[in-house]
């Protein structure tokens, strides 16, 4: 089985109850899974800290488990709605959706999924990378890169634009380099989502604040499938509004 998760946190600093903002007509997290259960799962459920995003999941015909409120980040909390749902033994891979995503493609969802479907081993991580596009895209640090290898592993991931091109103004970067954006999609094992959650935050983690430099110093590989398709994550006001006007447009 594949298991597609979806972490919804009720509280937030730019916009509380964001789960329940309504796009169109549903609510974020109903669009979410609704994007979700189009795609290759065979599962579809969300994590959540609150007995109004379980309520409202469960009204529109959706799973739900509640999970406690104290978890530091998603991957916890993932971890105790696997337990919660009784650790069905035959998952073979569980999905971390974002739950701020409505517009997720399931293209996306499948792409990460058939790298544990083939006949070589799996990965220990799976997640997506995206061409960088704009001289914006590239200085945002709210947009992570990452560098990878040959085989399209991670090496590193940062805020900053990878690599640093010595030679040139940072103006001309993009026109020089193939930069690539970290999508925060990601499949993983059972086995492997459990020792993800036993580790403590990293000096990279902590200096960078993103939680897969703790698994690339912890030594798992992470390797990374490229897509074109973009993604569309809802952390303020004005994404909210700009999302209501692309639902508005038929996009």
């Amino acid at each position: 089985m594949i298991l597609g998760l979806i972490p919804a946190r009720y509280a937030s600093t730019r916009l509380p109850g964001k789960p329940l903002l309504d796009l169109g007509g549903r609510s974020m997290i109903r669009r979410v899974v609704e994007q979700a259960r189009r795609a290759d799962l065979q599962r579809v459920v969300v994590a959540t800290d609150d007995a109004r995003i379980r309520d409202h999941v469960l009204d529109f015909g959706g799973e739900a488990v509640l999970t406690r409120p104290e978890h530091a980040s998603g991957t916890d909390r993932l971890w105790e709605a696997f337990e919660l749902l009784g650790a069905p033994a035959a998952t073979r891979c569980i999905v971390n959706i974002q739950g701020d995503e409505p517009f997720i493609h399931p293209a996306q969802i499948n792409t990460l999924t058939a790298l544990f479907s083939g006949p070589t081993p799996p990965p220990d991580i799976a997640t997506l990378v995206k061409p960088v596009a704009s001289e914006e895209e590239l200085f945002s640090p709210h947009l992570p890169k990452v560098v990878l290898s040959a085989a399209g592993r991670a090496l590193y991931f940062s805020r900053h634009p990878l690599p640093y091109q010595r030679q040139r103004p940072p103006a001309e970067w993009l026109a020089h380099h193939r930069y690539l954006r970290h999508l925060g999609l990601y499949a993983y094992s059972p086995a492997v989502l459990r020792q993800l959650t036993q580790l403590p935050v990293s000096p990279l983690e902590a200096a960078e604040s993103l939680e897969q430099l703790r698994w690339l110093e912890a030594g798992f590989q992470i390797q990374c499938a490229e897509t074109e398709l973009d993604a569309f994550g809802i952390d303020t006001p004005e994404d909210a509004a700009r999302a209501r006007a692309r639902l508005g447009q038929g996009v």
